[in-house]
């Protein structure tokens, strides 16, 4: 299974406006690479929890095969499309007859295709997400996030590797963690 991210979430100017107001930064001149540490930030607020932060756009790759297959981001707001997937790669309209969708309640998106034609695998398109911009995200997650980037921008010259998240991090996100059983 192969995730891609085709549209990702918008990180709003708030969301830059209060990092540099958590770290006493006044300019715009380090704007670029605080966004960028946001974004970093967000990823692995998504690695450490199990959730994605803020919807965004997103497209996995399925093996054809018989029964419901889970998709692996969450939550799912809206499976959007399913293509499929010739052995050579080229991309196949499977009709809407050919293929179920669920959404979850906690959040978990499937699909079922019940007549792929040619396809040996699916490309499913989903919008996934917790919060549609910033400051619909948890405080918990949100403060997480700018003490995530906030410590990474601090120890930008350090030498030492430090545990990512850090402990102050991984509390505020804890209650939002979730474990898969392998």
């Amino acid at each position: 299974m192969k995730r891609q991210i085709v549209a990702p979430a918008a990180l709003s100017p708030a969301a830059l406006a209060e990092l540099k107001q958590w770290l006493g930064i006044t300019t715009t001149a380090d704007d670029a690479p605080l966004a960028a540490l946001l974004r970093a930030a967000l990823e692995t607020c998504e690695s450490f929890t199990g959730t994605m932060p803020l919807v965004a756009e997103c497209e996995e790759v399925l093996p054809v095969r018989p029964g419901w297959q889970a998709l692996l981001t969450r939550p799912v707001q809206a499976i959007t499309q399913v293509t499929g997937i010739a052995p050579e790669g080229t991309a196949l309209a499977l009709a809407s007859d050919a293929y179920g969708i669920e959404l979850d309640a906690d959040g978990g998106g499937r699909v079922r295709v019940t007549a792929p034609g040619a396809a040996s695998r699916i490309a499913v398109r989903f919008a996934a997400g917790l919060a549609a911009s910033w400051d619909a995200l948890p405080d918990g997650l949100r403060h997480g996030v700018l003490r995530l980037a906030a410590h990474q921008h601090r120890e930008r010259e350090s030498e030492g590797a430090a545990p990512l998240p850090p402990a102050a991090v991984a509390a505020l996100w804890r209650p939002w963690r979730r474990l898969r059983m392998a």
